[in-house]
């Protein structure tokens, strides 16, 4: 059972009573108001379980049987329509979209990036407010494949969310996914990549063009593209960013390009 009396209001994610695999393993969602109503449920399992100050907390019924692991989602080519949508309607950089850039002493792409802003975004968890949206392309073929998005404050922090960046679920891939800060045509011999938006538009201030590889999953792999001699990596300062970008600076070399590291300690 969950020990309500110790979370404040608001809205919570911990590891499930039912199905948890460990305290980093925060599946329940839980939603406590003001006067102390919560509820509880698991995206994973359904277990739910509802709470009152004075009755204590209710056991419902699953609303789904408990099954082992996670049913597979066929992936998808392309983006779903409604991230089409909400693409379509985000806006160019402007209002608290540059200015979270500015605090943090990034460069501001050209307003034709793959880099928008929309003034209020909701959360999953409920939360509405403004966000960047990022579109994340193929690094090959340039085709859509997923939206990236950043809930942002004008101090230069992230909104006060458990997670305030998300990439779309619902098949979406991210594997071999860039986020075109500049556009192609701005791409001639030279290319700048980092994992992140941020740490990219840091790097943005000594090169150009730059593009943003979301994790170092991505930078790791990232393939070499045709007419591409120069090759400059902003390295994340930890030890998986570290490792990604010199695992990308020796394919790169081995291919006969021309290769530069740097360290770019931007903050998360």
């Amino acid at each position: 059972m969950i020990n309500w009396p110790s979370y404040d209001p608001g809205e919570h994610r911990i590891q499930c009573p039912a199905c948890g695999r460990g305290d980093s393993d925060k599946t329940l969602g839980l939603t406590i108001e003001s006067g102390g109503y919560g509820v509880a449920h698991c995206f994973r399992c359904a277990f739910v379980e509802n709470y009152r100050p004075k009755q204590g907390a209710h056991l419902a019924m699953l609303t789904q049987p408990r099954i082992k692991g996670t049913p597979s989602i066929a992936k998808r080519e392309t983006l779903a329509n409604y991230a089409r949508d909400l693409w379509a309607v985000s806006k160019p950089l402007g209002g608290i979209g540059v200015a979270y850039l500015e605090a943090r002493h990034c460069r501001v792409p050209p307003r034709d990036a793959d880099l928008r802003w929309h003034p209020s975004l909701r959360h999953p968890c409920g939360y509405e407010g403004p966000a960047l949206i990022a579109l994340v392309t193929d690094a090959v073929t340039a085709e859509p494949i997923s939206l990236h998005r950043t809930w942002i404050r004008d101090d230069g922090r992230k909104a006060d969310l458990e997670y305030p960046r998300l990439l779309l679920g619902d098949g979406h891939r991210k594997q071999g996914g860039v986020i075109r800060l500049w556009p192609d045509d701005a791409v001639t011999t030279g290319l700048g990549i980092a994992e992140g938006i941020e740490t990219a538009l840091s790097l943005a201030h000594g090169f150009t063009p730059v593009w943003a590889l979301i994790d170092a999953g991505n930078l790791a792999a990232f393939p070499h593209l045709p007419g591409i001699q120069t090759l400059m990596i902003g390295s994340d300062n930890d030890p998986t960013g570290s490792k990604a970008a010199y695992t990308c600076a020796e394919q790169w070399a081995l291919a006969d390009r021309e290769v530069t590291l740097v360290e770019v300690g931007h903050g998360a």
